[in-house]
C-alpha cells in the first residue's frame, strides 16, 4: 500500500503483521485495520433477491445487497442506507424486523490493495417484494434475480464471505422449516 513513509518519504517503511505500516525514521505507524460491512438476505415469495455486480471485484457475479459501513454508523443504519441507495427501498416501511444472524471474514480487493472486512449478515422477509417495487442503483448493479435456496449456484456468487453467508442461512432456513428454531451460532 505505501512504498514511502506518508510523513517523512523513507524508503523503509514496511507492514508488519499484515495490519501495521511503520516507519523506522520517523515513527509513522499506521494501523489497516478490517473494515466492517453488511449483507442482507431478503427473502420474498419468489425466492432470495440478489444483485448481479456492475463493477470490481465479482463484475457480473451475484452479490446480496449492502455494503461497506460508514463512519459513524452502526451496522443496521448502515445496512439500511445501503439497501435504500441499492434498491431503492426505505426498510422501516416495508419490513417489520431485520435480523442478524452471522459473521463472516472476506477479502476485498480493489485498486491493487487488499482490504480485510467483516461482514455482518441480516435478514428480512419482504414476501411481496416485485420487480416493480425496486429502484436500483445504476452505478452498484447492472440487474437482479430472485433465487429460491435449494437452486442458488455458489460459484455464481462474487464473495467467498457470501457463499458461507448463504450456506449458513440455509440451514438454518431448513432448520426453520422443520420448526427447529434453536440456533446452533
Amino acid at each position: 500500500m505505501f512504498n514511502y513513509c506518508p510523513a517523512c518519504a523513507s524508503k523503509k517503511i514496511s507492514f508488519k503483521e499484515e495490519r501495521i505500516f511503520v516507519c523506522p525514521d520517523c515513527g509513522f505507524t499506521y494501523y489497516h485495520n478490517t473494515a466492517a460491512a453488511t449483507a442482507c438476505i431478503i427473502q420474498t415469495n419468489k425466492g432470495i433477491l440478489f444483485l448481479v455486480r456492475k463493477r470490481e471485484p465479482g463484475r457480473g457475479k451475484l452479490d446480496l445487497p449492502g455494503g461497506f459501513i460508514d463512519p459513524g454508523e452502526g451496522a443496521l443504519e448502515g445496512l439500511q442506507r445501503e439497501i435504500k441507495e441499492e434498491l431503492g427501498i426505505e426498510t422501516d416501511i416495508h419490513v417489520t424486523s431485520i435480523e442478524f444472524f452471522a459473521s463472516f471474514p472476506n477479502k476485498y480487493p480493489y485498486k491493487n490493495i487488499i482490504y480485510n472486512t467483516c461482514d455482518l449478515f441480516f435478514y428480512m422477509d419482504i414476501p411481496n417484494l416485485s420487480e416493480k417495487d425496486l429502484q436500483l442503483e445504476a452505478s452498484e448493479a447492472s440487474g437482479f434475480c430472485f433465487i429460491q435456496p435449494e437452486e442458488i449456484d455458489m460459484e455464481a456468487i462474487a464473495f467467498e464471505s457470501v457463499k458461507k453467508g448463504i450456506q449458513y442461512y440455509i440451514q438454518l432456513y431448513k432448520q426453520r422449516a422443520c420448526g427447529n428454531t434453536d440456533r446452533t451460532d
